[in-house]
């Protein structure tokens, strides 16, 4: 039942066992879909111009509001990427999550008519063409984008209706701290608001200092334009930030001398300090996909345990695994580079002896955060560990998966 690191010996006594695994396909969906062998074929030219994945891919996006996506308007709220299905760090395009203000359809914007107006507490007020963003130096980099909702709680069957609310793509556009400087930013500033183009006009108030950080007004995703649902054809970028100050479909940004309350902040204002404290920056979080909630061992032997880890606090420098409930924990292997504030991947290896478990995984990043248990949580709040508790501000407590006896797992906190 623990977590182990077989020798090269031991891996290869075991290799027919993990031959029969993957054969049989290792870790089975339970609720995997078939796909339908009637799916209507594409054109040659249609596949010349812009490809598609195999009919036997049949990873969906799901939605997890208390509406459904659309509904009888056509409007979308919240819509969960899988999660568990994804491979590497990178969340395709096409399966990115959506979190909308109370539904909004998406606009139909021209980028050759798109205007971001830059004014305020600056020297020279200034608008720019989409063509006039792209002359200025380019940056590319990895972050992750996260909704405040994404978290483990106990109705949450799958990883994927309690974490499917954050995706991590590669960003290109430029520094918001280059556009400032060429409109010169006049003493006495300290926040922005950035609107964007929406029906309801949402917009964020974020102060100037993480504005001249490390804030990007991007344009392209994962080596095409930004998608529409992802605010095409301009977005701001709050690395590490909640996903409320990700303002989509970017028109305008105002430089102003204090925080302004706009209509995304209805609903995230908190009285209590300590809890405001926790309703930005994305604590250090991680979550196991396989095995989780909703999926299948076929039998005992070697598994790897894999999943995503990230914080809005910088790298991840540390993953580590438990098999027992948080009694003891082995470092877990990050592959690849762990960027700031970006989803990294990590793994373990474990032989799973048939017997009921529970598997867990905690986090630590580059400031030396340690994501915290539920029951840790629930002390710090002095309030009772129930399944009603609700943790304040952004949740980024442990997620615990326990496997039954007969391969099944199922969510630790029900």
């Amino acid at each position: 039942m623990g977590l182990k690191h077989p020798g090269r010996r031991g891996f290869l006594k075991r290799g027919a066992a993990i031959a029969g695994l993957a054969v049989g396909g290792g870790v089975r969906i339970a609720d995997a879909q078939t796909p339908s062998p009637a799916a209507p074929a594409k054109s040659i030219k249609e596949l010349v111009a812009y490809g598609e994945r195999s009919r036997f891919v049949t990873s969906t996006r799901i939605p997890v509001s208390d509406r459904p996506s659309p509904d009888s308007f056509g409007l979308v709220f919240h819509v969960a990427t899988p999660i568990a299905e994804q491979v590497g760090a990178i969340t395709p395009s096409s399966l990115h999550y959506v979190a909308t203000h109370l539904g909004s359809f998406v606009p139909d914007i021209d980028p050759k008519e798109h205007r971001l107006m830059i004014h305020g507490m600056v020297d020279r007020p200034l608008t720019f063409t989409m063509e006039d963003l792209k002359r200025f130096p380019s940056v590319t980099r990895l972050h992750f984008v996260e909704c405040i909702g994404n978290s483990g709680r106990p109705g949450a069957k799958t990883v994927q209706e309690s974490h499917g609310l954050t995706s991590c793509s590669e960003w290109t556009g430029v520094l918001l701290s280059t556009l400032l400087k060429e409109c010169g930013v006049k003493s006495g500033a300290s926040w922005i608001v950035a609107e964007g183009a929406e029906e309801v006009k949402g917009a964020s108030s974020v102060q100037l200092s993480k504005a001249m950080d490390d804030c990007l007004v991007c344009y392209g995703q994962n080596g095409e334009p930004v998608r529409p649902q992802q605010g095409y054809p301009l977005r701001l970028l709050v690395p590490g930030f909640e996903g409320i100050f990700q303002t989509k479909y970017l028109r305008r940004i105002k430089v102003v001398d204090r925080y302004y309350m706009t209509f995304n902040d209805y609903g995230h204002l908190q009285e209590d300090p300590k809890v405001s404290a926790l309703m930005n920056q994305i604590g250090p979080k991680s979550v196991i996909l396989t095995p989780s909630g909703g999926q299948q061992l076929p039998g005992k032997g070697f598994y790897e345990v894999s999943g995503l880890a990230w914080s809005g606090g910088g790298a991840v420098k540390r993953v580590e695994i438990t098999a027992d409930g948080g009694k003891t924990w082995k470092d877990a292997v990050i592959q690849g580079t762990a960027y700031r504030m970006a989803h990294v991947r990590f793994v373990m290896p474990w032989m799973w002896d048939g017997g009921e478990c529970e598997l867990q995984s905690r986090c630590t990043d580059e400031l030396g955060q340690v994501q915290p248990s539920r029951a840790q949580v629930a002390k710090y709040w002095n309030k009772p560990l129930t399944a009603a508790f609700r943790v304040p501000g952004t949740n980024n407590s442990i997620q615990p998966w326990v496997v039954k006896n007969d391969g099944s797992v199922v969510n630790g906190l029900v």
